[in-house]
């Protein structure tokens, strides 16, 4: 279920901690020195996605192996600082972060993070699953980015806009705008500045017609059920289709009158109409299937089957 906290959150210690580690995962979360408690949580989860923001506390959160065998999560986190600084512990990577600096870390593996009351973050909570589909160097360890200019910086702002803007945002909303996130942070990852590195573009690529091939006679496939099934943004796979010199509806229309060849010249369809093969080969029209199909082939439908019949 999409929720989120209407007005957000400032607990008792203990409700804080146990919020807390239900968003994050098994964990020991110590607080210290808070002095007049005014910590502060806001967060929201989709089916897919998870997003909080938490401040104004002195804290140590250590994740061990052994919280992560009771409780593994399969996600990663972004950590997006807003104000103050922290000390982030991951393998064998450590550092600080700060406003202007992004850090990926992945739940299932020990991480620890410490910082005081002027501390202030939004994190964006990710399926790990998502990261290895698009690019599994982004997933190997934990990294920090520069989220002050680039891809970074659009990253960054991203995220706050959608942290500002949590209650005016549907659950499909929310998903498509991580979606889209998620696809400029594997980029980051790679490294590749403001492009895909070319293998990658092809692999994505041969995804898409792969799947198209697949499912060419599903009446209702698009873009969106693509991206969806593969683990993109409609946006980016638009983006790498036209870097190949195609487009989804061209991609789409080519297979299916592939299909709809293959089944004309089959004995195997003999009893099944044209008009019939060109429904279950994904057209929704005899008229504009025979129209394209001639484009496509400089023969009718009617001259295909015919010429494996022997008919003149």
């Amino acid at each position: 279920m999409y929720r989120w906290n209407e007005h957000g959150l400032t607990p008792t210690p203990e409700v804080w901690r146990e919020v807390f580690i239900d968003l994050h995962g098994a964990s020991r979360v110590t607080l210290t020195g808070v002095g007049r408690w005014a910590g502060r949580l806001e967060w929201q989860r989709s089916r897919s996605y998870g997003m909080a923001m938490c401040g104004n506390v002195r804290e140590e959160y250590v994740r061990e192996r052994r919280h992560i065998r009771t409780d593994p999560r399969g996600v990663f986190e972004l950590l997006v600082p807003t104000a103050g600084s922290a000390q982030v512990e991951q393998a064998a990577a450590a550092g600080e972060i700060r406003p202007g600096t992004l850090a990926l870390c992945d739940v299932d593996r020990p991480l620890a993070l410490t910082h005081d009351e002027k501390f202030q973050s939004v994190a964006l909570i990710v399926p790990g699953e998502a990261i290895y589909r698009r690019n599994p160097a982004a997933a190997r360890d934990s990294q920090a980015f520069d989220g002050t200019a680039g891809l970074g910086r659009l990253i960054r702002q991203t995220v706050l806009t959608l942290q500002q803007e949590r209650e005016h945002l549907s659950e499909a909303t929310f998903d498509i705008a991580c979606d889209q996130l998620l696809d400029l942070l594997c980029l980051v990852a790679e490294g590749a500045g403001d492009s895909a590195p070319a293998a990658q573009r092809r692999e994505v690529e041969a995804q898409v017609r792969h799947y198209v091939r697949r499912h060419a006679a599903d009446t209702d496939l698009s873009i969106t059920g693509i991206a969806r099934a593969l683990g993109w943004s409609a946006r980016y796979l638009q983006d790498v289709l036209q870097g190949a010199g195609t487009t989804s509806r061209d991609l789409i229309r080519s297979e299916r009158l592939r299909l709809a060849r293959t089944r004309l010249a089959s004995s195997t369809w003999d009893n099944r109409s044209i008009a019939q093969i060109a429904h279950a080969s994904g057209f929704t029209s005899h008229a504009s299937f025979a129209t394209a199909y001639r484009r496509e082939f400089g023969l009718t439908p009617r001259e295909t089957r015919g010429a494996r019949r022997g008919e003149s």
